[in-house]
């Protein structure tokens, strides 16, 4: 089915395509049907907001197609992109799980397909279907290591140049992860030889202005202020 902005619109999820690549959607007949019962799909335009930081968790959106950026803001009005989610993962799961307000906001980057399904929905499909509790735990640990690594690169890092070479190749490494017998599946597994893994990095294009990537790292460019 075709829908506005050129996207091809996957409404189910037993016959889409892309399901077995993903890690949350790599899931036997049953479960699978059962997730197509209770997600309800929707097309978003560039810059929408799928949730905002500390609003109460409504559910889970497993992002289809497109990109979005996940952000943290202080106080003050300081923001930091925390991540750049895309297909198959699953935005807002920490809160949804936790029941704790959401701890990011989640805006897309470009046009794309999110699911969402409702916490009560979703707690309930996590008691019907044991492997789908062993999906969620699996994404939650994987939530855990790339926070980590994101604290140890801000914190270790000692120049704005550094940080922006271990951004891109954290968001190399994350699209090699793209299901669930990924690919150096321990996120430290070659950080002895950073060098090794750069020279040997696939190319990879990045379509992303100046503001959405200087506040990841806590970046500036020659001409911000």
């Amino acid at each position: 089915m075709r829908a506005p902005y050129g996207l091809t619109i996957l409404d189910n999820c037993v016959t889409c395509p892309i399901r077995e690549e993903h890690l949350f959607c790599n899931l036997s007949l049953p479960a699978v049907q059962k997730l197509n019962e209770i997600k309800s799909t929707a097309v978003y335009p560039k810059s929408a907001m799928l949730f905002i930081e500390g609003q109460q968790p409504r559910g889970v959106f497993v992002l289809c197609t497109g990109k979005a950026k996940l952000s943290t803001s202080s106080s003050e009005g300081k923001t930091i992109i925390i991540k750049i989610s895309e297909p198959g993962d699953v935005l807002g799961l920490n809160a949804t799980i936790s029941n704790h307000p959401y701890e990011v906001t989640a805006e897309m980057i470009e046009p794309g397909q999110a699911n969402f399904i409702t916490r009560d929905a979703l707690l309930h499909f996590l008691r019907e279907h044991g492997e789908v509790a062993l999906r969620v735990a699996e994404q939650l640990s994987q939530n855990y290591y790339t926070a980590y690594e994101e604290i140890r690169t801000l914190g270790l890092a000692t120049s704005p140049a550094e940080k922006f070479a271990k951004l891109l190749l954290s968001w190399d490494s994350g699209k090699k992860q793209t299901n669930g017998s990924k690919q150096n599946a321990h996120p430290r597994g070659n950080r002895g030889n950073d060098w090794h893994h750069a020279r040997d990095c696939e190319p990879f294009v990045l379509r992303l202005q100046e503001e959405t990537i200087a506040p990841t790292e806590g970046l500036q460019f020659g001409n911000s202020q």
